[in-house]
């Protein structure tokens, strides 16, 4: 029985490990199944793989080639977006220039508040980099890497490639033009000014007004070099304070030790004469004090003992520059005003690094001062003013200092071009705000001379001619031209119907002033003098409005009235004295209609 048990044993040990050695038999050869099936696949994907970097190679480099062969700007590049797709270099330049050209003579407008403005990018001398601009256009996707060239190809296809364009532009004229529009906003703010007036420091305190951040116009303005920004300017003005009045800072200006006037001749160097000038610092400080809008601080004045005058015409032998302008001496309100002006500045002396202020020169114009009310700009009209008319004088010094080559301080346009020198030749002045200042630069002291008569203001510079004296002369650029706008006000007191010319108008102009310096007759520089923005005079008509009633005549004495006499019975017992044929009475000859006078057109007046 034992036996038997242990080869039941036996054999089923034995069949179980046939079993196992058939699952094991099995699973290897399913593992070897599966391993060669993922050996297949892998080998299907190498292929694929190696199939496709094949064509893409082959795809690639036939794309690189047709582009080698490609000599105009690919899809999808643009410069300032302006699209060059498909031109060449010569069109692509051509079609950035004529833009440049239409950006430059387009109007940038500027709007600060409720207040419209408008400047030109040509006034600040603007020049785009066109040539570089058009290089890189041209050579996107000409890389060295043809797969590169590929990868920005498709790149600028799908998504564009911008590429901006450089632009460089005078920043001195950007800071004139901004400040040109600052000086026109409404109610601007005024800051403390002072001058001399014989023996009293007159201070004026400043009055609060509006304002502008200058850096936020000039950022907005250079947003619009871009040849695609078209958006207009939008500028929030501040009402600010102006500065207190320093004391102290005014005193080390003012305060002055008289000294003679002298010359050395080895070398030769002229000396003016210098004014004593002091004043009490402190009673100065108690006087300010008091909440005035203008003070008046008295002054202590010595003379010198010798002045230039007394030095003989040694000292400004050489006639430097001058210029001459015309006006209406039968106006006598004016041309006391320019005789005034000439008087004030007639015989100045201006020392080497010195700076001349044609407001402190002249002080306040007052009537107590001789002014007299003539013709000046104001709210866009030409307007009685006291003392109207010394911007023509003003006017003529900045000409003939130009001429004379000495160096600009400050200097601004009127609001609109004038008659007696042309855009760009003016210099206007308002006491408190805008003056005239220029400073001698040159070597040895500069003297003006100055006169007005016989209808003809003339200026001069006199001094001593240096080693190098150059030709100047000054040449205006008209930008664009401003046309004028008709606008018609009413008027109760005259009859409806009747129109009345008040002002003539004009029209104004942007224009870009140089002054060139010549050598034997040479060029050898032409620099910006200025930007200039004149405003157009509106031409002013006035409209009656009154209403008038129309003038009938009585019902008896109407045409149709006089028939009815002869209902009256003629008596016939009276044969022997017939009526006469009545000879129908002969109406009043009628008075001529009198044809309205044509107003004469007033003469336009040389405003300040």
């Amino acid at each position: 029985m034992e036996s038997v048990k242990e080869s039941k044993e036996t054999n089923s040990e034995n069949v179980n490990a046939e079993i196992i050695e058939e699952k094991k038999e099995n699973f290897e050869k399913e593992e070897t199944t599966n391993n060669q099936y993922k050996i297949k696949k892998i080998h299907k994907w190498i292929i694929i793989a190696i199939a496709v970097a094949i064509v893409v190679i082959i795809l690639s480099t036939g794309f690189a080639l047709v582009n080698i062969n490609n000599e105009n700007i690919i899809a999808g590049v643009t410069i300032d977006k302006v699209n060059l797709q498909g031109l060449n270099k010569q069109e692509a330049e051509t079609i950035i220039k004529n833009k440049i050209e239409e950006k430059l003579n387009e109007e940038i407008k500027i709007k600060i508040d409720n207040d419209e403005y408008s400047m030109l990018l040509s006034q600040i001398e603007l020049e785009y980099g066109v040539n570089d601009a058009v290089e890189k256009a041209y050579n996107v996707g000409r890389g060295s890497n043809i797969f590169g060239n590929n990868f920005v190809i498709l790149k600028s296809k799908i998504f564009g490639t911008n590429i901006t364009l450089d632009a460089n532009y005078n920043e001195d004229l950007l800071n004139n033009v901004v400040q040109g529009i600052k000086e026109k906003i409404p109610n601007v703010v005024k800051q403390v000014t002072y001058c001399i007036e014989d023996d009293k420091l007159l201070i004026t305190r400043g009055v609060a007004g509006a304002t502008i951040d200058d850096n936020e116009l000039k950022n907005e303005i250079k947003k619009s070099i871009n040849l695609s920004y078209s958006e207009e300017i939008n500028i929030k003005s501040v009402q600010t304070e102006p500065d207190d009045i320093d004391i102290e800072k005014i005193y080390e200006e003012v305060h002055t030790e008289a000294q003679d006037a002298y010359y050395t001749t080895n070398p030769f160097q002229v000396f003016a004469e210098v004014q004593g000038i002091d004043f009490d610092l402190e009673a100065a400080k108690e006087i300010l004090k008091e909440y005035k809008e203008e003070y008046e601080i008295p002054l202590v004045i010595t003379n010198p003992k010798k002045t230039i005058s007394q030095i003989g015409t040694e000292a400004f032998p050489d006639l430097l520059g001058t210029f001459s302008t015309r006006y209406d001496e039968s106006n006598k309100s004016r041309t006391t005003n320019l005789k005034l002006a000439v008087s004030k500045i007639n015989g100045k002396v201006i020392m080497p690094g010195e700076t001349f202020s044609y407001n402190s020169t002249l002080g306040k114009r007052t009537s107590e001062a001789g002014y007299k009310d003539a013709a000046g700009y104001a709210g866009g009209k030409v307007v009685q003013m006291i003392g109207g008319g010394i911007c023509q004088i003003s006017s003529t010094l900045y000409d003939a200092v130009v001429y004379a080559n000495l160096d600009i301080v400050e200097r601004h346009n009127h609001a609109f071009t004038t008659s007696y020198v042309g855009a760009g030749k003016d210099a206007t002045v308002v006491y408190g705000s805008l003056d005239f200042k220029f400073k001698n630069n040159r070597q040895y002291p500069i003297t003006i001379k100055a006169s007005a008569q016989n209808g003809i203001a003339k200026v001069s510079i006199y001094g001593i001619r240096e080693e190098t004296e150059y030709e100047v002369e000054i040449s205006t650029t008209i930008l664009n031209y401003i046309p004028f706008t008709v606008i018609y006000e009413d008027d109760a007191s005259l009859p409806e119907g009747t129109e009345k010319v008040t002002q003539y108008g004009s029209n104004g102009c942007k224009s870009i002033t140089y002054k060139i310096l010549k050598l034997n007759g040479k060029e050898v520089s032409r620099t910006v003098l200025s930007t200039d923005t004149y405003d157009p005079m509106n031409k002013y008509i006035t409209r009656g409005t009154k209403k008038t009633t129309p003038v009938v005549a009585p019902p008896e004495q109407t045409a149709p009235e006089i028939p009815e006499e002869p209902e009256t019975p003629v008596e016939p017992e009276q044969p022997e004295e017939p009526e006469s044929p009545v000879t129908p009475e002969q109406p009043e000859t009628p008075t001529e209609p009198v044809t309205p006078e044509t107003p004469e057109e007033p003469e336009q007046e040389e405003a300040a």
